[in-house]
């Protein structure tokens, strides 16, 4: 499937990050990378934590009284809010905006780590994202690639989301995603001609793929990222 078939409102800024951001997993993990979950469950474990440490001191209040546990309390009160300061720390220093880490496969010449970072400016239908790729080198330094694309590439006019530019664009503009995916590699630079500010697909040929539902570059990942991404719109959102 080349297109979601839910649509979403394409003055929803957030809509539109979110939803794309949605998609990159599914299509990576669909060309063999592993994903890491370990900055989500760092997240999670602070979080519950500290939901713990709250529930805890409802309960003993309630059972023995607000004298006898008034030093529990005001222990809890100064652990809850270590953890919630680091809870906040971790989202904005650690997370830093990531929506995808992972690790390559051996078909993108060699393991390496590819972590993914998106935002967007308020008012500007620009998605930004900052590609950090650990181990491609000699000396095992970071390599960090900047895209800035518009969502106008992979969104219709409708609002519906079509996989093949969007999956083009990633594989075009990071080599390693390219190295895994030669075949979208190939297509985003031969619909681009070589200038990568050049977006590979017009708005009228958006509108033509949502349409006919149909896939310009076949690939198992286009289904993946297509329909998962679209069966996220009910969940539960990102912050924009």
């Amino acid at each position: 499937m080349a297109t979601s078939q839910e649509k979403i409102t394409v003055y929803n800024l957030a809509d539109l990050k979110n939803t794309s951001d949605d998609a990159i997993p599914n299509y990576l993990n669909s060309l063999g990378f592993r994903q890491s979950h370990h900055l989500t469950d760092v997240r999670l474990a602070l979080g519950y934590s500290a939901f713990a440490l709250a529930a805890a001191c409802f309960a003993w209040d309630y059972q023995l009284g607000f004298d006898s546990t008034k030093y529990f309390t005001a222990a809890a009160v100064a652990a809850y809010t270590l953890l919630n300061g680091a809870l906040t720390l971790w989202v904005v220093y650690a997370e830093r905006g990531t929506v995808y880490v992972g690790t390559s496969p051996p078909s993108a010449g060699g393991e390496r780590t590819v972590r993914i970072s998106t935002s967007t400016t308020k008012g500007v239908p620009t998605y930004h994202l900052t590609v950090e790729v650990t181990g491609g080198k000699k000396n095992g330094g970071v390599e960090v690639l900047k895209v800035a694309r518009a969502f106008t590439e992979w969104f219709d006019a409708a609002g519906h989301f079509v996989a093949a530019p969007f999956q083009a664009m990633l594989a075009g503009s990071v080599p390693v995603i390219g190295k895994a995916d030669p075949k979208r590699a190939a297509a985003a630079k031969k619909e681009s001609g070589g200038d990568d500010a050049t977006p590979a697909y017009t708005p009228e040929m958006l509108d033509v793929l949502a349409q006919a539902n149909v896939s310009v570059v076949g690939s198992a990942a286009e289904e993946a990222t297509g329909a998962e991404a679209a069966g996220k719109k009910g969940g539960k959102r990102r912050k924009a």
